[in-house]
């Protein structure tokens, strides 16, 4: 088998209200969809993160950098691949947008064995340690509104009563907002509910430790993103100064930089964004380094269908750590704000919020040879912005 072509779909539209985060207000939701196709009539599907003008630029990578390291290659070669494709570039983008562009390549690669050999994601990846897995649902964005802590506790009520037992929230406005958000949500939802918080590097290490300590007064599962991604040792100064588990590495690339996430201790669970810090392939020495450490690993989900069921195999495929017998458990994150590309994409949709809601919170991953998400030729027309 021989791949011949590469082909990349961006997909977008309008929201109707804006949403926020401590970095940017946003209007529309995107996903780069990546199509590698054989000569023996298989394609595999990916996606590459990054959203709006990223997604644009990241196209014009793939098509006319990346593609001629991988056209007339085995698909199941993905390691000698994986590091044509990075060779290749790592004297011009070691990190960001050219490791999204490989991972959408990567991802589409591991769907052809899937499909090739007629096995789900999961058992290519070693095989299924749960049948159910929590699925903790993101949302309270930030949003205009004249009372934004009502908002979101109205919000985080609405998601418990959709079937949650984990929820996450953004934080980074300032610290004084943020201890008025946390609390509204936690006294919203109870103390049976696990909370999480998401600052997404907004603050530096003196702003982030006191936010932290009123967080551990909330009982919050998780402090995520405190500081920025580049500041190791400001991770380390407010990993050491709280007790709340610190969360981050959505921002990080390769295992050269999760190199330095995991032997600084900077974090106490490892974030790694499948569809953006360089793939399956490299998911795999970066979970095998996390492990060796003793670091939990909960992947960061955020685009389209392809993304969460990527995420939902590979949290199926975790081992258990550290092992027991009844070992704490990984989660998959469930992006709960609008989005059309995760709803209307798929040809046979994952349909996660009805098994949250009949099954107590949890989830399971789909059997379908590869990933198990074949997106939908209308939807694509209909949503695609790069004809």
């Amino acid at each position: 088998m021989q791949i011949t072509d590469i082909k990349t779909y961006v997909l977008q539209y309008d929201l109707d209200k804006r949403l926020g985060y401590s970095q940017k207000w946003f209007k529309t939701r995107t996903a780069h969809l990546v199509e590698v196709r054989t000569d023996e009539g298989l394609s595999g599907w990916g996606e590459a993160h990054g959203p709006g003008t990223i997604a644009i630029a990241n196209k014009a990578i793939i098509e006319n950098v990346l593609k001629p390291y991988v056209v007339g290659m085995d698909p199941f070669d993905v390691e000698l691949i994986w590091h044509r494709m990075y060779n290749g570039i790592r004297d011009y983008g070691q990190k960001g947008m050219p490791l999204q562009c490989m991972s959408g390549i990567d991802i589409a690669l591991w769907d052809i064995m899937g499909k090739a050999t007629g096995r789900p994601l999961w058992r290519l990846l070693g095989g299924k340690f749960r049948d159910k897995i929590m699925a903790y649902g993101y949302g309270m964005l930030f949003r205009d509104s004249p009372n934004l802590a009502k908002d979101f506790a109205d919000e985080a009520a609405g998601l418990v009563r959709a079937g949650f037992k984990a929820i996450k929230m953004k934080v980074g406005r300032s610290v004084k907002e943020d201890i008025e958000l946390a609390n509204a949500v936690r006294f919203a939802v109870g103390s049976d509910i696990l909370v999480m918080a998401d600052a997404n590097h907004a603050y530096t290490p003196r702003e982030a430790i006191p936010l932290g300590r009123r967080l551990e007064r909330l009982d919050f599962h998780w402090f995520e993103e405190p500081v920025a991604p580049e500041d190791y040792e400001g991770y380390v100064e407010v990993k050491n100064a709280l007790d709340i588990p610190i969360a981050g590495g959505e921002a990080e690339y390769t295992r050269y930089g999760f190199r330095e996430l995991i032997k600084r201790r900077c974090v106490d669970i490892l974030q790694p964004e499948i569809c953006g810090f360089g793939g399956l392939t490299e998911y795999k020495k970066v979970l095998a380094m996390a492990m060796a450490e003793g670091i939990p690993v909960i992947p960061h989900v955020w685009g389209s269908e392809i993304a969460l069921a990527v995420s939902l195999h590979c949290v199926a495929a975790l081992p258990d750590m550290p092992g027991a017998v009844t070992p704490t458990q990984p989660m998959v994150e469930y992006d709960t704000t609008p989005n059309e590309l995760r709803d209307h994409l798929a040809k046979e949709p994952l349909n996660l919020l009805e098994q949250i809601k009949n099954s107590d919170g949890y989830v399971t991953p789909p059997d379908h040879p590869g990933i198990g998400i074949e997106p939908d030729d209308d939807a694509i027309h209909k949503y695609r912005i790069d004809k």
